[in-house]
Order: structure tokens, then C-alpha cells, then sequence
């Protein structure tokens, strides 16, 4: 198995990507309140009577930005795994770094597309797909250098 250091510029950009996307589903569970607190729109009756809102589980606008919000706890964290085992098969640190970036750019594109400012079709298929498909791609070199070394 590769070593993998901390002065590496592969792990460097992993780990300020990782971070970003970190604050990204942050930033996401922050709009979904939002959107909660200006259509006076809530999940739960004690927070509706707090601001005199009223509870409705099916909200468009609210919905669209939980469901945003979802994918991101669906997919950051596979990239956060895989993204961290491909570093231990010492890829190339402009390649790794290039993928790293446009996985958290797409990943906020995503967001932007889907619950910010929805736009028509393939708008976040082409924002969701890159993601998966670098995701997808470091997983396969993963175990194909694993499953090589067997």
C-alpha cells in the first residue's frame, strides 16, 4: 500500500475539497431553514406555533431544497471515502487534484441548479453525473489496484 502524507498536494486537495463540501452540506441545511422561516413552513408543531407558522410536510420550495440537501447526504460521503482510499494508490497529484475539484464543483453546481436556481433538464443531470462519474471512477481504480496487488 501507498504511502500517503500530508505534504502530498494530492492529500492537500482532498482535504480542502473535503472541507468545502463539508461546509456545503452545511450551508444546505441552513437554506433548507430558510426557506422554512420565509414560507412560514414547518415540520414539527413546536416550531410552528414558536413562529406562528403552520406545520406542512409537503411544501414545493421546501421540499425541493430537503431534497437537494438528501443527495448531498447521499453522495459526499461516498466520495469522502473513496476519494480517500484512491489516495492510497498514489494517483498523480494534478490528476487527483483535478478530480477532486471538479467533484466539489459539480456538487455545488448541483445544489445551485436543483434548489437555488432550478433550471430545466440537463441542467443537474450533467451537475449530479460529472460527481457520480469521477466518484464512480475512483472506486473502480481502487479495486483495480487492490485486486491487482492480490
Amino acid at each position: 500500500m501507498a504511502s500517503v502524507s500530508l505534504s502530498d498536494p494530492a492529500v492537500q486537495s482532498y482535504i480542502l475539497y473535503s472541507g468545502v463540501l463539508a461546509l456545503k452540506v452545511l450551508g444546505v441545511a441552513i437554506l433548507t431553514s430558510r426557506v422554512r422561516y420565509t414560507k412560514k413552513v414547518f415540520a414539527n408543531e413546536e416550531d410552528a406555533k414558536r413562529t406562528k407558522s403552520k406545520v406542512k410536510h409537503d411544501d414545493p420550495d421546501v421540499e425541493r431544497v430537503r431534497r437537494a440537501h438528501l443527495n448531498d447526504l447521499e453522495n459526499i460521503p461516498a466520495f469522502w471515502i473513496l476519494g480517500a482510499l484512491y489516495l492510497t494508490t498514489s494517483p498523480e497529484a494534478a490528476w487527483a487534484t483535478l478530480l477532486f475539484r471538479l467533484y466539489a464543483a459539480g456538487r455545488i453546481l448541483h445544489t445551485v441548479v436543483y434548489a437555488v436556481t432550478p433550471l430545466p433538464q440537463p441542467a443537474r443531470a450533467i451537475a449530479f453525473g460529472v460527481p457520480f462519474m469521477i466518484t464512480l471512477y475512483m472506486g473502480v481504480k481502487v479495486i483495480l489496484h487492490y485486486f491487482t496487488a492480490l
